[in-house]
């Protein structure tokens, strides 16, 4: 198969899809690799690296996916790419179509195969989504901290405190991947967090691991609202597994914050899980309302570009390499949790979730695959 790897363009998105070990595992498979000169540069990958383990390099976006069967990404395809993309081929990136619905209805016109790593599943956790959900929670208190002093915007206070002087109070929504990574990180650090989810299950999972500055409450309106009076910094982590994000903070509540608390909003990727949450960048990453500091990057690991990218690849690689081997309707076929990928098929919308969020016709994945 020839498998190609453009250069990410969406504002400072620094990482790359395949590190230089992956050409090498494709092109020892049989594949060939094009990846646009300079693809790997923001995450601390030479052009040579790539041309010593085999890859062939290509000076323009155009020209990899002119070329490529298989288009291998990180972020999903912005306006500019829409056009670069062809019938039948076969897209491997975060998509999170429920987020924007311009993005879908381009990939249901364009009828390539959009394989969402979001959505790929195995025993009700997404490998695929793990690795940046675990770097995603820990930047949170790490960029959450750096908004709470007075010169960013925030309420000018310490996480940790200090002798004599009490600690921030972090609260955090959800407990899953980037709700416990975030929870780990801001006790780290000396804060008193919270971490709410509705599970009860995982909330004595998280009791039963979590230090003692760590305290869990069942997640609810109320509860919520209550938690964020007294926050400094709240964290929005939750997800819907390809649809969106649900609002736990509305517009009404922004008002009993104090003035200078940040949220992060990490769901931001599905739409945001703050009713004030729109998409930010790394060059412009906050905004204010009603006091309180948003920050709602929507590619927040693509800030730490070396630590994301290899994370990353650890986990998409071996799926890529299936995918190439045996084309994507056997691969699917055959790996029902890589079936779960499947987001858009030749112009149907074959993923529930997608279907639902923009009221498109839903075709059953089988249909696509027999």
């Amino acid at each position: 198969m020839i498998i190609g790897v453009p250069k990410e363009i969406k504002n400072n998105e620094n990482r790359v899809a395949v590190t230089p070990a992956g050409v090498a595992e494709f092109v020892k498979h049989g594949h060939t690799v094009y990846v646009q000169e300079t693809a790997g540069a923001g995450s601390g990958f030479s052009n040579e690296e790539y041309t010593e383990v085999g890859a062939k390099l290509l000076p323009t976006i155009e020209e990899v996916y002119a070329i490529a069967e298989m288009i291998v990404k990180v972020k999903e395809p912005i306006e500019a790419e829409y056009k670069l993309i062809k019938k039948d081929q076969l897209l491997f990136t975060y998509f999170h179509f429920a987020s924007y619905e311009p993005l879908t209805h381009a990939m249901i016109e364009n009828g390539s195969v959009c394989l969402a790593y979001e959505t790929v599943e195995v025993n009700r956790t997404l490998p695929l989504l793990v690795p940046m959900s675990e770097v995603a929670g820990r930047m949170s208190v790490q960029e959450g901290a750096k908004y709470l002093e007075k010169p960013m915007g925030g309420r000018g206070i310490l996480l940790g405190g200090v002798p004599g002087v009490k600690p921030a109070n972090v609260v955090v929504l959800g407990g899953g991947i980037v709700g416990t990574q975030a929870a780990k990180m801001a006790a780290g650090l000396g804060a008193n967090v919270t971490i709410m989810d509705i599970s009860l299950n995982r909330l004595r999972q998280l009791d039963d691991i979590m230090p003692a500055n760590v305290t869990t409450q069942y997640s609810n309106e109320y509860n919520i609202r209550e938690a964020v009076k007294t926050a400094d910094l709240v964290i929005g982590g939750v997800l819907i597994p390809g649809a969106k994000a649900p609002k736990l903070i509305t517009r009404d509540m922004l008002p009993t914050m104090r003035e200078g608390t940040v949220i992060v909003d990490v769901a931001i990727d599905q739409g945001g899980c703050f009713e004030t949450s729109k998409p930010t960048t790394h060059a412009d990453p906050t905004y204010v309302i009603d006091g309180v500091v948003h920050y709602c990057v929507a590619n927040m690991p693509g800030a730490v570009p070396y630590t994301s990218t290899l994370a990353l690849t650890n986990a998409t690689l071996p799926y890529a390499i299936h995918l190439a081997n045996k084309g994507w309707k056997k691969a699917c076929n055959d790996d029902a949790n890589l079936k779960l990928g499947l987001n858009v098929v030749n112009g149907k919308v074959v993923y529930e979730g997608v279907s639902t969020a923009f009221n498109l016709p839903y075709t059953p994945v089988e249909e696509v695959l027999n």
